[in-house]
């Protein structure tokens, strides 16, 4: 069985859901925005940006997109404001695809690698041991046989709760001592694994931003402990952001993408927060693909994102 079969369940019910508040939130904007216009001018297109950035897509982003819609009319010469939902739509999902250029085959062919070792960074209360345990939960779903190792070794809660998860998912969790080496949990996590011919490994990360030189130190050694026992670790670099903190993800990202090479993010926690349009921002701001997005708590409500559906259920007419 795929992996993209198994996260596809239910996927459109669960997007609609979690992106209601966002979408109620940029709708009663766009009405007001265009209120009594006819046609899209300069005062439409003012208020367009206003309703991106308060909409969390970020400054840079949104003058991008009205960029991108200003060319239009020009091109287009009169374009009315009924129409305009359908350009923005266009755009926004032009502008993804240009960051997202990974395909699901892609990705399929990556999980080929034996074992796939996934290294999840991100700072505390981002929801990153729970995206873990739904990545895990989905994977064993999916027939592969999954390892965890608890390198977050300076909180006894994140060590607690990724046990608690693995037993939960019914996969197993390699751990120490608190306060530990956690390079030397990667080595032990990689090792158990490759000798019980594990599929996907993946290891959570302290999530400590106070200092960048530190923080980026550590997540080397265990990058370079790890590549002693599988030499191409780790083959993702999943950062974790929290959707609903808006602006405050931009920054998170830029400190986490300075201390290492960040290579996919999951965006948690969309369905509690109106600020879903942070999903574009940072996709266009930091050209890494958003790989998973969460939509809520059960097991089942961390998806993969599939950029054009995204959009779709976003600026969807109500």
């Amino acid at each position: 069985m795929g992996i993209f079969q198994l996260f596809s369940k239910d996927k459109q019910e669960t997007l609609d859901k979690g992106l209601a508040k966002t979408k109620s939130n940029v709708f009663a904007k766009l009405s007001r925005a265009v209120a009594g216009k006819s046609k899209v001018d300069d005062e439409v297109l003012d208020n367009l940006e206003e309703v991106l950035v308060t909409s969390d897509v970020g400054i840079d982003t949104t003058l991008r997109i009205i960029d991108r819609i200003e060319k239009r009319v020009a091109r287009d010469k009169y374009i009315n404001t009924a129409e305009l939902n359908a350009i923005l739509k266009e755009e926004i999902a032009a502008l993804l695809a240009e960051n997202n250029k990974e395909t699901e085959a892609d990705f399929e062919a990556a999980l080929t690698k034996k074992p796939y070792v996934i290294m999840v960074v991100g700072v505390n209360g981002v929801g990153k041991t729970t995206t873990i345990g739904k990545l895990a939960y989905q994977f064993k779903k999916a027939g592969k046989k999954v390892y965890l190792g608890a390198a977050d070794t300076f909180r006894a809660a994140a060590v607690e709760q990724l046990v608690i998860w693995g037993e939960r998912v019914g996969v197993p969790v390699v751990k120490q001592q608190m306060g530990s080496d956690p390079a030397s949990v990667a080595f032990d996590t990689l090792t158990s694994a490759t000798s019980n011919d594990a599929d996907v490994v993946i290891i959570d990360t302290a999530g400590r931003l106070h200092n960048k030189v530190n923080l980026m130190n550590e997540l080397t050694k265990i990058k370079n402990v790890m590549q002693k026992v599988v030499p191409d670790a780790p083959h993702e670099v999943l950062l974790v952001l929290d959707g609903s903190t808006g602006q405050n993800a931009f920054e998170q990202a830029k400190q986490f993408t300075k201390a290492t090479h960040v290579t996919a993010l999951a965006i948690t926690k969309l369905d509690g927060t109106a600020k879903g349009g942070v999903v574009i921002g940072i996709s266009d701001q930091f050209h890494i693909p958003v790989r998973y997005i969460g939509l809520g708590e059960k097991m089942e409500d961390l998806q993969l994102f599939d950029r054009e559906q995204f959009v779709e259920t976003l600026f969807e007419q109500q």
